[in-house]
């Protein structure tokens, strides 16, 4: 028995990639209308715009909403779609794409993407756990990590750049920041139990990686009902510089100025440090995070 065409919405950001997939919005669009989908393409000029043109969709009714682009835009779908039911694909279309490394999926080709999308539509969606945040009065979610350190502070700087354009004005960050970066003090509510410590950095992962394959977790499992709290302690920017690159193989898990603490719920406090969930811009700490289990399904 064929099964019947299902409703999807497809959200495409033109700016994947820094523009350099253009033609994979129509394209997985094309597929999904071969293989027998109702399909919507949502594409506006700006990511906000897409937000607002999304909500509507999705209040309308829909089976499903696929993002294709980076982790911006599967920002903007967990925060659509958590806690709701309704599924959410990926063709991972970006420079980081993180949380398709997570689940699995393909994380740079999309045509390979594109495919994986099309076999896991056939079979039923899987709930994985989200986080909320609570910053002021303001409430977020996400599904790969929380930063709220040096990672954040760099992310902030390569944000205020205007130059070089593309992945090489993160890297121009990261050095730039290296050199006047202190330690950070913080208060870290972990599950109740109240710290005050120096670090260097803070981040609250549901996701093994971020920034584009960076394992600062390797151990961290999406559905495990649990996140994971990665804290660097203090170190000298030579000690940092040396660690840093070994997050992208997981190596780094056994230096002594690296812990991991799981949890259920965390609250980080600490001054002029602002917190990045999922690479978007969350805002200055305090943060409060808890996992909700199972918050998300996923065609995956």
């Amino acid at each position: 028995m064929t099964r019947p065409p299902a409703r999807l919405l497809v959200a495409v950001n033109p700016a994947a990639a820094f523009g350099r997939n253009l033609d994979v919005g129509p394209a997985v669009v094309d597929r999904l209308l071969r293989v027998g989908y109702e399909v919507t393409m949502l594409r506006e000029a700006n990511v906000e715009l897409l937000r607002r043109e999304a909500e509507q969709a999705v209040a309308q009714g829909t089976d499903g909403v696929v993002v294709v682009g980076g982790d911006g835009m599967v920002s903007l779908g967990v925060n659509l779609l958590a806690g709701t039911g309704v599924p959410l694909g990926i063709v991972a279309a970006g420079t980081g794409n993180d949380l398709a490394r997570g689940l699995g999926l393909p994380f740079d080709d999309p045509a390979l993407g594109t495919e994986a999308l099309v076999e896991a539509l056939r079979h039923p969606p899987q709930a994985i756990d989200a986080a909320r945040v609570r910053h002021g009065a303001h409430t977020t979610w996400y599904a790969a990590v929380l930063s709220a350190g040096f990672d954040a502070v760099v992310n902030e700087r390569a944000n205020r750049m205007i130059r070089p354009r593309g992945p090489s004005r993160y890297t121009l960050a990261l050095l730039r920041e290296l050199a006047t970066f202190r330690p950070r003090e913080y208060v870290i509510t972990i599950d109740g139990v109240r710290r005050e410590q120096r670090a260097m950095l803070v981040s609250v992962a549901n996701n093994p990686s971020l920034g584009g394959g960076m394992r600062i977790v390797p151990q961290a499992d999406l559905a495990d009902g649990l996140l994971d709290v990665f804290i660097v302690h203090p170190l000298s920017r030579a000690g940092l510089l040396a660690v840093f690159p070994k997050v992208y193989s997981g190596t780094h898990v056994e230096h002594p100025a690296v812990e991991f603490v799981r949890a259920r719920t965390v609250r980080i406090e600490a001054s002029d440090v602002v917190a990045y969930a999922d690479g978007e811009r969350i805002g200055t700490l305090p943060v409060d995070v808890e996992v909700v289990p199972g918050a998300l399904s996923v065609f995956a």
